[in-house]
């Protein structure tokens, strides 16, 4: 048991513990009454079909809100590394360090929220060092699917983590540095304490696979096409890109850039020196240029519905057209919860006689920027950690990392759950407590609670559909208009008609109403529930479902 004022390092996952995505992991130090925090990312998720009309869902900060947050932390500019920055960071105000392409990208959030003259952001060189209070955290040179992947080298009185981020091991990343296998090493002979590591891949056998493959099978793929060729890829994935203008140069094309995010990225990228040489086709030139002498670079390859891909296959796209004889190449993975809407966005492309290229059919066009077994064995080899606490995954993928860890020979494993708070030191690993860390949603633009009522009635509504009664009553209660009754998703057919429901509902509105007496019909409250009661019931019998029911008395 530790003294109350020993100083402790404890690590506390917000996010990214039992799910991929929406990053949040902070570091304490210092005795339970007077601890000093790091926070590592600040990352974003994305709504899905439980979640109607959310499009970005955020780690909750509520328990680091007042304490003494000395720096924020952001290991790479993935949207679930630092998506969240423009909404968080004034609850959680403290300076920012990135590496510059990634400083780059946060700029960009931070403007398009109104927070950059109030942010301060601090460029860290690859491989540069911070020092924040008792935390000297120097930036680890990785790979991964993005520029400038870094793992953190979190080094204190009490033990040094290594915080790996996301990361793979690569040979040739074709864009960056190498993994710092020197530095990794350096580590584990000065003695690492714990090892917060990637789960995501940790089923997976073998190795991840290089950017430098893919690179090779690109060309082979895109030389002997004819017709127009459209590249699907995740724009953040600069060395992609770089391989995908590579491929279309060596096939004796040009490249037009089809996708806000496109654009943004290689802004990006050339800012710190990538890209530098390529001259891409504007679009009045894309709109002109030889079928055979084109390519276009686009975003969408998870079937969104707003981005280049879908416009396309829609056919609304502004200077990209593609039909009989042109081709389109997936060079990326289908996201879980994807899968319908890129098979949609495939299917429209094929009917347009548009031929499609996945890594199903055409492996070596796409491999993942997350260790395998392989590297994970590897990368304990040379950290060699007393504690490995396996982070970045679902549950399974948690308990599985933990398992391997000790087949490694690993002493100590902690598979934390978000909020539980982990000491690392001294003693033994140990979850001491567990704080609120719960999830905020955007939903019209607003930050609202997990569980918050407008979500709670729109997921009804989608389900149960919507009833919208209006009527007016007189001093006495008597109803004098026609009982108004409208619908919102609920189905008619020839046997029962909608417009007859409808009636018949609002005859039962009207004898219900009829049946209050006294101060019940003064009391709309009481109006409005005996009308939902009714309305409810009748809808269960005639469609199986209890709709929404939003009732409208007029007091003449």
């Amino acid at each position: 048991m530790t003294q109350v004022n020993q100083d402790e390092l404890v690590f506390l996952p917000l996010g990214g513990s039992n799910e991929v995505g929406m990053n949040l992991n902070a570091y304490g130090f210092g005795p339970e009454h007077d601890r000093k925090w790091i926070i590592v990312d600040v990352g974003v998720t994305f709504g899905d079909q439980s979640t109607p009309g959310v499009d970005v869902i955020v780690p909750d900060p509520a328990f680091l809100e007042g304490e003494e947050i000395l720096g924020i932390v952001l290991t790479h500019a993935h949207e679930d590394h630092i998506g969240a920055l423009g909404w968080l960071l004034p609850r959680i105000q403290a300076p920012l360090y990135a590496t510059p392409f990634t400083a780059f990208l946060i700029r960009e959030k931070l403007r398009d929220r109104n927070l950059l003259d109030d942010a301060e952001l601090n460029e860290v060189e690859l491989g540069g060092k911070v020092n924040l209070g008792p935390f000297e955290v120097t930036y680890v040179t990785l790979t991964h699917s993005i520029a400038e992947p870094n793992g953190l080298s979190i080094k204190t009185p009490l033990g040094t983590v290594l915080h790996t981020g996301d990361w793979k091991l690569d040979d040739q990343p074709v864009v960056g540095e190498r993994t710092d296998e020197a530095f990794i090493r350096q580590l584990g002979d000065e003695g690492v304490l714990a090892m917060v590591c990637d789960s995501t891949n940790v089923f997976v056998e073998g190795m991840a696979g290089s950017e430098g493959d893919v690179r090779q099978k690109l060309v082979e793929l895109i030389t002997p096409l004819k017709g127009r060729v459209a590249v699907g890829c995740f724009a953040s994935n600069v060395a992609r890109m770089d391989s995908v203008i590579h491929a279309a140069e060596m096939a004796g094309r040009r490249v037009a850039l089809a996708g806000r995010s496109m654009h943004r990225i290689t802004a990006a990228a050339k800012s710190v020196g990538m890209l530098k040489d390529v001259q891409f086709l504007s679009e009045e030139e894309a709109k002109v240029w030889p079928a055979d002498k084109i390519l276009y670079l686009c975003t969408g390859s998870q079937g969104e519905d707003r981005a280049a891909l879908s416009r396309i296959a829609d056919g609304t796209h502004p200077f990209v057209r593609l039909g009989q004889g042109d081709h389109c190449i997936f060079s990326s993975r289908v996201i879980p919860g994807n899968e319908l809407a890129i098979a949609r966005l495939q299917d429209k492309l094929a009917e347009k006689g548009v031929r499609i290229y996945t890594e199903k059919d055409s492996p070596g066009i796409h491999v993942s920027g997350h260790p395998c077994r392989a590297e994970l064995r590897q990368m304990y080899e040379w950290a060699r950690p007393t504690i490995a606490v396996p982070t970045h995954g679902q549950r399974r993928h948690l308990i599985e990392h933990a398992n391997l860890a000790r087949d490694l020979g690993i002493p100590q494993t902690c598979t934390p759950r978000n909020g539980d708070m982990v000491r690392l030191a001294p003693g033994m690993v140990e979850i001491i407590d567990e704080v609120p860390a719960g999830r905020l949603f955007v939903d019209g633009g607003m930050m609202v609670e997990e569980q918050g009522e407008a979500l709670r009635e729109r997921r009804h509504a989608a389900n149960n559909g919507m009833l919208i009664v209006s009527f007016a009553l007189d001093r006495r209660g008597k109803i004098v208009s026609d009982i108004d009754i409208r619908s919102i998703g609920l189905p008619g057919d020839e046997k029962h008609k909608l417009e007859d429901v409808l009636d018949d509902l609002a005859e039962r509105v009207e004898d219900v109403v009829t049946n209050l007496k006294g101060s019940a019909l003064e009391d709309e409250m009481v109006v409005e529930q005996a009308v939902a009661r009714t309305l409810k019931k009748a809808s269960q019998k005639v469609w199986g479902r209890r709709p929404i029911v939003e009732t409208v008395v007029l007091r003449l």
